[in-house]
C-alpha cells in the first residue's frame, strides 16, 4: 500500500498518465504510439517502467492488442481524473491571461438542452461573451462517468433516481411531462383526439431498451389493451427523432417543453394525446466535493433563473 501511495503521489509523471489514457483509448501499442507521436518500443518501455513502479501488470498484451487489468483500469481512472484537473486549471489560467472569464464543461440531455441550457448559456454570454461553454450531449449512462472523472463540471437533465449516489449532489429545477409528436404533415397532426391505438399502428422512434422511459411507454400500450409498436427505431437522439418523423412518418416522444419549443418553429406537431408516464424532474448534478469554477457557478445561477422564469 505504501508503495502504491508513493507511486501515485511522486513517481508518476504527466507523460505516464497521458500514455496510460492513450493505451486505454486505443487498446493497441502501435496506435497509441502514433497518437502520442513516439515509437512503439518507447510505449512498451514506458509501460514496463510504470508497471515496475506499481509491481503489478496494468495491461495484458496479446496479438489482438492491449486490455487493462483490474489494477490497470483503476490507474487509468486516476490518470483521466488528474488530466481533467490539469486541463481545467490550464484553461482557467489561459482565460485569465487573455481577459476571458473562463470555461465550463456541461453534460446535457436532450430534455434540457433547447429550453433550459441554451437560454442559460445566452444569459451567461450576455454577461461575458468570451466565456467558453463545452456541451457534451448524451444520457446519464455516458455522462456520469465523465462527471466523476472531472471531465465535466456539471450535468443538466432528468434526475433519474436509479443513479442517485452519495458522491453526487442533485438539484431539481422543474417537472416536464412527455408528449407525442409527429411531423406537421402527418395525418395524425390535425386529428382532434388521438388514441393509443392510432400510435400503435404507426412507425415509432422509441427510447433504447435499457431506458426506463421505454418501459413506461410500453406500459401505456398494455394499459390500453394494445401491443407496443413493432415498427420502431430505437434512439435517444433528437436528430434521429426529427429525421425519422420526416422520412418515415414516425411518431416520437419527447419532453413537452421541448416539443412545444420545436412546434413553434414548425418542426413538429404535438399530438392531442395525454402521455401519463411518471418522470423524474429536470435538474442539475454536480460531483460532491469537487471545486466549482467561477464560470460554472455563474452558469448554475443562469440555469436557476431560466427555470424560475426570472
Amino acid at each position: 500500500m505504501a508503495q502504491i501511495d508513493r507511486v501515485l503521489r511522486s513517481n508518476l509523471k504527466l507523460r505516464h498518465l497521458q500514455m496510460l489514457v492513450a493505451l486505454d483509448q486505443f487498446r493497441h501499442l502501435g496506435r497509441a504510439a502514433e497518437f502520442l507521436s513516439i515509437t512503439q518500443p518507447a510505449v512498451s518501455k514506458t509501460l514496463a517502467e510504470i508497471e515496475s513502479m506499481f509491481g503489478l501488470p496494468l495491461f495484458e498484451r496479446s496479438t489482438r492488442g492491449t486490455e487493462p487489468t483490474a489494477a490497470g483500469a483503476s490507474v487509468v481512472r486516476f490518470a483521466r481524473s488528474v488530466l481533467a484537473g490539469f486541463d481545467r486549471t490550464r484553461d482557467e489560467i489561459a482565460a485569465e491571461a487573455s481577459g476571458a472569464i473562463g470555461r465550463t464543461s456541461v453534460g446535457a440531455m436532450v430534455a434540457a438542452t433547447p429550453v433550459l441550457l441554451a437560454p442559460a448559456v445566452e444569459r451567461l454570454k450576455a454577461r461575458s461573451s468570451r466565456t467558453t461553454v463545452l456541451i457534451d450531449e448524451g444520457d446519464l449512462t455516458r455522462l456520469l462517468p465523465k462527471l466523476r472523472l472531472g471531465e465535466l463540471d456539471l450535468f443538466v437533465g432528468r434526475l433519474e433516481p436509479g443513479y442517485a449516489s452519495p458522491d453526487l449532489e442533485t438539484e431539481a429545477l422543474y417537472d416536464d411531462p412527455m408528449a407525442a409528436v409527429v411531423h406537421p404533415s402527418h395525418s395524425l397532426a390535425g386529428k382532434r383526439k388521438v388514441q393509443w391505438a392510432d400510435i400503435a399502428a404507426q412507425p415509432c422512434v422509441m427510447p433504447p431498451p435499457w431506458a426506463s422511459l421505454r418501459v413506461k411507454l410500453e406500459q401505456q400500450f398494455f394499459a390500453h389493451g394494445l401491443l407496443p409498436p413493432v415498427d420502431v427505431v430505437e434512439s435517444a437522439s433528437f436528430l434521429s427523432q426529427i429525421t425519422f418523423l420526416q422520412r418515415r412518418g414516425a411518431v416520437a416522444f419527447m419532453a413537452r417543453s421541448v416539443a412545444a419549443h420545436f412546434a413553434q418553429q414548425g418542426m413538429v406537431a404535438v399530438l392531442k394525446l395525454p402521455v401519463p408516464v411518471d418522470l423524474p424532474p429536470v435538474g442539475l448534478i454536480t460531483l460532491r466535493g469537487q471545486r466549482v469554477t467561477p464560470v460554472t457557478t455563474q452558469l448554475v445561477e443562469c440555469l436557476r433563473e431560466v427555470a424560475r422564469g426570472t
